[in-house]
């Protein structure tokens, strides 16, 4: 399981600016780690229950057996606070996607709005209360447009595991253990099944649809993060094959815009101190 591939990163934007989570997303730890030899004459051979990798292939199956999708994606996430105890924050995105190379996503929540569009050639990021936009050229791919987005601005979309070509092998990458936990009548409105997957460096359960085999939770918790916060993303309202317009993908509502850099935020500077008036002599 690759750490920037699960659902505690935050999307961040250029300029300093904190979209859809806001500027206390909190990335995980990464914490001191063994050498590769010291963990390799160390870890214990992989637990894998054949249960809950057969519903995280059916999870997979179901995903992208679609050609286009729509769905809402509820994200609560805890950040440090001055008194102790964590404090909880949330986001609501709305999701469109078409494969294999458009996506669009609108992130509401504790924080600033944003728009994301890619339509295979770009990927815009639009913040429509600040009217900013910022563009740059994208690979052709939906996987490859993801890792782009965060290498160049931080940009990461919590959902970004189950919306790529292979979402099992997003999530099966270096698990050392996983179990089925059992069913619960709870989440979604419906039927799931409940797995907990685990690897070196994050802990997650997942609530996989009974009948329909889609995601409706996943929660996450990073080994390397000493505060053990927790992450949290709920997925409803799915429609599997939608009709979807051309323009859909298309950013309009940003394009009278003022532009900025594509680009990871700059961290904030502390302020200069007052410059203390020379003593008479």
């Amino acid at each position: 399981m690759n750490p920037q591939r699960t659902i505690a990163l935050a999307a961040l934007f250029a300029a300093g600016l904190a979209f859809g989570a806001g500027a206390s997303a909190q990335t995980p730890a990464t914490g001191k780690t063994a050498t590769p030899s010291a963990r390799s004459a160390t870890k214990a051979a992989p637990q894998l229950d054949a249960r809950a990798m057969a519903l995280l292939k059916d999870m997979s199956s179901a995903l992208t057996a679609a050609q286009s999708m729509a769905f809402t994606a509820v994200v609560t996430y805890e950040s440090p606070s001055s008194i102790g105890p964590a404090l909880a924050y949330s986001t609501t995105s709305e999701v469109l996607l078409q494969r294999p190379n458009k996506l669009r996503v609108i992130t509401l929540g504790d924080g600033p709005a944003a728009e994301y569009s890619y339509d295979g050639k770009t990927i815009t990021a639009f913040a429509p209360a600040e009217n900013l936009v910022a563009v740059t050229d994208a690979p052709p791919t939906i996987d490859a447009m993801l890792k782009a987005a965060f290498d160049k601005a931080a940009i990461y979309f919590p959902f970004a595991d189950i919306v790529g070509a292979d979402p099992f092998g997003n999530i099966a990458d270096g698990l050392s253990k996983a179990f089925h936990i059992g069913q619960s009548k709870v989440v979604g409105g419906t039927t799931t099944d409940m797995i907990a997957v685990a690897s070196d460096t994050v802990f997650m359960q997942i609530w996989i649809g009974a009948q329909d085999k889609l995601p409706r939770r996943m929660r996450a918790v990073f080994r390397g993060d000493p505060l053990m916060l927790r992450h949290d993303v709920e997925f409803s309202n799915w429609k599997l094959d939608p009709v979807i317009a051309a323009e859909a993908f298309a950013a309009v509502n940003a394009a009278n815009a003022k532009k900025i850099d594509f680009a990871a935020p700059k961290p904030p500077q502390p302020p200069k101190a007052a410059r203390k008036p020379a003593k008479a002599r």
